[in-house]
C-alpha cells in the first residue's frame, strides 16, 4: 500500500489515499490562515496501523509551508500535537 495525503478544500479536508480509496480524513475549517481541525476519522478496515498519524502530520506540514496556524479541536489531532511537540508552534494562540 503506497498512500498519498492530499488537500481537498472544495470538501474542507485532508485525505489520506491508497489510489483512488480514501482511507481516512482530517476535516477542517479555514479562518484566513488559520485552520482549525474539526474531525478526524480512519476506515479501521484499512488494513495498515498508523494512518492517522501519517495523516495528521502531513496536513500539518502543509499548514507549516503556507505560514499557517491550527487550532486542534479534533482530540485526534490535538493529541497528536501534545506527543509531538515540535509541532506545537503550529498551534494558534487561543486569544485571538
Amino acid at each position: 500500500m503506497e498512500t498519498t495525503v492530499i488537500d481537498v478544500p472544495e470538501s474542507d479536508r485532508f485525505e489520506i489515499r491508497d489510489g483512488d480509496r480514501v482511507l481516512g480524513l482530517a476535516a477542517y475549517q479555514r479562518r484566513g490562515d488559520t485552520v482549525v481541525f474539526t474531525h478526524t476519522e480512519v476506515d479501521p478496515d484499512a488494513g495498515q496501523s498508523g494512518l492517522g498519524s501519517t495523516l495528521v502530520r502531513a496536513a500539518l506540514d502543509e499548514v507549516r509551508s503556507k505560514g499557517g496556524k491550527v487550532v486542534p479541536s479534533c482530540s485526534f489531532v490535538a493529541g497528536w500535537i501534545e506527543r509531538h511537540p515540535d509541532y506545537a508552534d503550529l498551534v494558534a494562540d487561543r486569544d485571538r
